[in-house]
């Protein structure tokens, strides 16, 4: 959601209207990923900052495993929320703080991890990386993480919604105003734009599952949070057809979930550097 250059506002205002839906349907990331970057670190972090937090999600799951994070994130929607919640249930050490990815809060080699999670592929590259290596120690971790869309449950009900995002961004190409369209990267390319960067001395790439309860009300809820189908619902009439595909999915859904809670799981790929 932190872009620095000409598409930067398209793709955070793409993000405008839906934090209070986000938060409550979106997976909060396993602690696994916390666990999984001290151990590289080889000690307990003094600072880590979490770039594109959204909501701060994937923030708090630093709580007590480092001294000082900062969830950063230009959506003021988005931040607000993180903040409001923060309010409502203070824990040391987490703060929040509006800011982009190529101009971070932190000085020269001060950072121990950074963390991208569900947003690296909305951020310019080049600048966003040649930033991290400014504000990382040496030793120092860059961690973009991203969890696969959907989660695994059903087959019929998967490729509904898959449908239905492949949809949404057609109506966003066909109908949408050109000077305003966001531009997403596509995730598959992280661990080569790491590789390819020179700012690292290892980079891999880390692949884990994690499981959450789910309803057929946060199924659906899941597919609304998506960013591309909150875009097309704007669009109005066109989206007619997008808003009846909805509700077939909401039908399959209910159906299957039968007013009943399921676990479903949700596949992890982190890509990470070691400066």
């Amino acid at each position: 959601m932190n872009i620095p250059e000409n598409n930067s506002v398209s793709n955070i205002n793409r993000f405008n209207g839906f934090d209070e839906l986000y938060d409550r349907n979106r997976p909060q990331p396993p602690q696994l990923v916390a666990d999984l970057l001290v151990n590289y670190l080889q000690k307990r972090p003094r600072l880590v900052l979490d770039v594109g937090c959204g909501t701060g999600l994937s923030t708090m799951i630093w709580a007590g495993k480092t001294a000082e994070i900062i969830g950063i994130d230009a959506n003021h929607d988005m931040l607000g929320r993180a903040q409001m919640k923060l309010e409502q249930q203070p824990v040391s050490g987490i703060s929040f703080q509006h800011g982009y990815s190529n101009e971070l809060p932190a000085s020269a080699g001060t950072v121990d991890v950074v963390t991208c999670s569900q947003s690296f592929h909305w951020m310019e590259p080049a600048s966003t990386l040649q930033e991290v290596k400014r504000v990382l120690r040496d030793g120092g971790i860059f961690a973009a993480y991203d969890c696969d869309w959907p989660p695994v449950l059903n087959w019929q009900l998967e490729r509904e919604y898959e449908h239905l995002l492949d949809l949404s961004e057609r109506l966003l190409e066909q109908h949408g105003d050109p000077e305003q369209q966001a531009v997403k990267r596509d995730k598959s390319t992280h661990l080569h734009t790491l590789q390819h960067s020179g700012h690292f001395r290892f980079v891999r790439e880390i692949v884990f599952h994690h499981t959450e309860p789910c309803s057929a009300e946060r199924y659906t809820g899941l597919l609304l949070s998506q960013g591309g189908i909150q875009a097309a619902l704007k669009l109005g009439a066109p989206a007619a057809h997008l808003e009846s595909e909805i509700g077939v999915l909401k039908a399959m859904a209910d159906d299957f979930f039968r007013g009943g809670m399921i676990n479903v799981l949700f596949s992890y790929r982190m890509r990470l550097g070691i400066k």
